[in-house]
Order: structure tokens, then sequence, then C-alpha cells
């Protein structure tokens, strides 16, 4: 009785293992490559300063984060929060999507068609700008 409970034990055991482990079929390559910053952006709450940046993002890691790392100068980095992504087309471009709001620039997605996908990144809701303009008073606009 205990080597059939053994036996069933290794057995599932050993499923359980292959069930988690990736297959190579369906593993994907990281995401790798490299942008210039002109000015100051947000990528979510990350405030990324202008200059020369590489990129990697793993869209099978365990967490959706995209890291960035300055190419020159102090070598540092961001790690940055990729709440969802979507299928790109083939043809499109890549390119970082930029949004301005009162409170500054913030990319809203990265878009990498060589790797079939868009990262979107959260960008902070802002009420549409008002204009209001002085009326004249109602005799000068009659002449009078």
């Amino acid at each position: 009785m205990t080597s059939i409970r053994k036996f069933a034990y290794a057995t599932l055991l050993a499923f359980t293992a292959l069930n988690f482990a990736p297959s190579l079929a369906s593993a994907q390559e990281p995401a790798r490559g490299k942008f210039t910053l002109t000015h100051e952006v947000h990528f979510g709450n990350a405030t990324v300063p202008a200059g020369d940046y590489q990129f990697s993002f793993d869209p099978d890691g365990a967490s959706r984060m995209l890291v960035l790392r300055t190419v020159s100068g102090t070598g540092s980095g961001y790690l940055v929060l990729v709440p969802s992504t979507d299928e790109t087309k083939p043809s499109d471009l890549s390119r970082l999507v930029l949004e301005t709001t009162p409170k500054g620039t913030y990319v809203s997605s990265m878009q990498l068609p060589t790797f079939g996908m868009t990262l979107n990144f959260n960008v902070p809701s802002h009420p549409a700008e008002k204009q209001i303009a002085k009326a004249g008073t109602t005799a000068a606009a009659l002449g009078q």
C-alpha cells in the first residue's frame, strides 16, 4: 500500500513540476532596445530625465516591470510598472506615445511592433482646461 502511495505522490510531484516549468514553445524573448528622451518625462510614478536609455521587458516574467537604464553617465536605472499590454501589428512603428498634462509630460504607451506588443502606462487624469473670457460691458458693445 505504501508503494502505491509513494508512486502516486511521485507522479503528482512530477506532473506539478512539469506544469509550472516554462515550456520552450511558449517562451518569448525579452523586449530590448534603446531610445533617447529630449526632455524629462514621467513613466507612471517615475520621473525620467532627458538622455539616452536602454530598456528591457520580459512579457513572460513574474512581475510586469519595464527596466530602464541610462546608457552613459551615472548608470542609474528605473523600474516601471506596466499595468497592461496590447498586441501590435508588425507594420506599426516603434515609438513612445506622450501625453502632456498640467503636471508634466507622461508616457502613455510604448509601441514595440518588433516584439508584437504595446506597453501601456498610467497617466493621471486631469480635468479639461477651461478657458474663461471676460465679457465687455453692454454699453461699450452697443457704442454708447
